[in-house]
This record gives structure tokens, sequence and C-alpha cells, in this order.
């Protein structure tokens, strides 16, 4: 797997794995295969594993540490916290005091089973604690030994610099897929070239519906969050593959599958894809796509198809919606 530099050191494989899915949101899990695609992804080469405190709460942490414990030189553990949990999993609003952070980087080490976090995001910005703040305790972190860099997601260019302007930023975390492409021209994109800093893209598949394998709400497990989002409803569903329709014809002209070309899409911007996935032969059908080379012709004709067809739905509930771009 080729590695690419990010800011302040840190140096990453150009894919990475989400591993929320493994524990949480998307429906029924299955513990075994999730060991084994977590151990498989070492194998391959992806090594920048992604997860939260949020996703369980706490047990995605859990499970990585079960999975991977004994492989820990391997891997850039990655995690996040941001809304306030308790130590039963009781969440209390978004929280980014300083001394939460410490609270919640020391319970995600315990959880990981690991002396120190490679990368610990603020998860959503609390609009009640400056950025400045978060990122100073962010910061005593670093210098305590507990985190080597931090990162920040779904955050605007704004509060980008004001927080490099006080430790240095290593990633931002974004959605950034064919389904959602603000990134291109919201300037957060050029602020990251500018200050050098790295940016990952969660959701490079639009939550699985570029992969062509969702047609209809029904093929979602019933207890799968995405039944509540905007795009998955059965309006959007209809509306949205003809974007995917779109997709699988170029990705049928280069002998790939969708998921590959929705993934190649994104990784030609520069960007670090951390496609989610529970299964092996899911997570080798993602990585193919990093050798998956797409022109100049190939990037402009995606993005006319996604223009001309258009996006039904938004990405995310109202709710969810109001804690990104702080």
């Amino acid at each position: 797997m080729k590695q690419t530099p990010f800011g302040d050191g840190l140096v990453v494989p150009v894919q990475g794995l989400g591993a929320m899915g493994m524990s949480a949101f998307y429906g029924s899990t299955d513990e075994s295969e999730a060991v084994a695609t977590l151990r498989h992804a070492l194998d391959v080469g992806v090594s920048l594993i992604d997860t939260a405190e949020a996703y369980g709460p706490f047990e995605n942490e859990k499970l990585i540490a079960r999975a991977i414990g004994d492989r820990r030189d391997e891997a850039v553990l990655a995690t996040k916290f941001g809304t306030e949990f308790d130590d039963e999993g009781r969440p209390h609003g978004l929280n980014g005091r300083p001394e939460y952070a410490r609270r919640a980087a020391e319970r995600s080490l315990r959880h990981l089973g690991t002396d120190v976090i490679d990368l610990f995001y603020l998860h959503r910005v609390d609009p009640a604690v400056p950025i400045e703040e978060t990122v100073g305790g962010m910061a005593e972190l670093v210098r305590d030994g507990l985190v080597r860099h931090i990162g920040l997601s779904e955050v605007s260019a704004a509060t980008i610099r004001r927080a490099n302007a006080v430790h240095p930023i290593a990633v931002v975390q974004s959605e950034f897929s064919l389904f959602s492409r603000d990134l291109l021209t919201n300037g957060v994109l050029d602020t990251l070239g500018e200050l050098g800093i790295g940016l990952v893209a969660f959701s490079p598949l639009g939550r699985g519906f570029l992969t062509g394998d969702i047609t209809a709400v029904d093929d979602l497990d019933p207890s799968d969050v995405r039944r509540s989002l905007p795009r998955f409803q059965p309006e959007a569903i209809a509306a949205n593959l003809r974007v995917v329709d779109q997709v699988r014809r170029i990705a049928a002209a280069k002998g790939a599958t969708p998921a590959q070309v929705a993934l190649a899409w994104v990784q030609a911007h520069g960007v670090v894809a951390i496609p989610g996935t529970r299964r092996r032969s899911r997570l080798d059908e993602n990585v193919a796509a990093v050798a998956l080379g797409l022109t100049d012709n190939d990037r402009d004709a995606l993005a006319r198809a996604v223009t001309q067809a258009g996006v039904a739905g938004e990405r995310d509930t109202p709710a969810g919606l109001a804690r990104m771009n702080a």
C-alpha cells in the first residue's frame, strides 16, 4: 500500500478502513468476520484504522483492541471525542472542554489497549467552547505523550485556520464523495493545501449507496440508521439510482466495480479515503481502487454525470447537519 505524508509529520496509507459499521449504526454485526477483516487490513497494508468513542459507545474501540492488540505496532489508530459520554455510555451533549478531551483520551487508551493514540480527532466542534481552547487541551495531550497527532472533523476553513494557529493540525476528516462534493467549493480543500494539512474522507461511497447494492430502503437492515437519512428515503433512492447508473457505466468500461470507480474519484483529489466495511471481500475490492487510474476525462465525466442526474436528499438529518462545518 502506498503511503502519503500528512501534516505534522504523520504518514498514512492512501486508503484506510472505517471500522464504525463493525459495531454500530448499520444493522446486525458479525464479530468473527469483523476481527478477520481488521487483521486482513493490516496484512494488505491498510494500517489506518478509524474509530471513535461514539461507535457503540466504546464497543468499536474494544473490538479493535481484541482484533489487533497483538499487532499494535502495525496500525495507525485514529479515534475521536466530542459528544460527552459517561462511563456507562450515556450521551450528555457536545463537550469540547480540555478536561473532557483528557478524560475521553484516557478512556480510549484503556479501551484500545494501548499507551498512545496515533491520531486524536475532535469529532464535532462544541459551539460553547472556543476552538482555540479545545485544541489547546488536545495539544497538552500531545505534550504529555498520550496522543501523537491531532485532527478535526467536519469543520469550516475558518475554524481550521484558528485551530492550526494553536497547534499543528495533521488531518481534517469530512464526508467527501461523488454524492458530497462541498469541499471542492467551500474553501476547505484550498485551506488544507495551503496549510499542509491532510484530508481523510469518510463515507467515500455515499454510505454504501455508490456500491450499487442499495436499490430500495428494504435492502437495509431494519435497525440500520441509514433508514432515517433523507438520502435513503424511497423517493431519494429512486432519484439517486440515476447517479449510480452513470457510475456503473463508467465502471463497466474500465473493467471495475462502481465502488472502485467512486473510490478512485475521491483518491484522485489527493484524499485518503476510509471506506467502511465489515467483510474481507469488500476490503479487497476497495483496496483494488488504489491501482485504478482515472483520467482527467474520466473524472470530468463522473462530475458531469452527477451534476446532470442530481443528488436527491441531504446527507444527514437536520440535527446532524447542524453539528457540521462549524
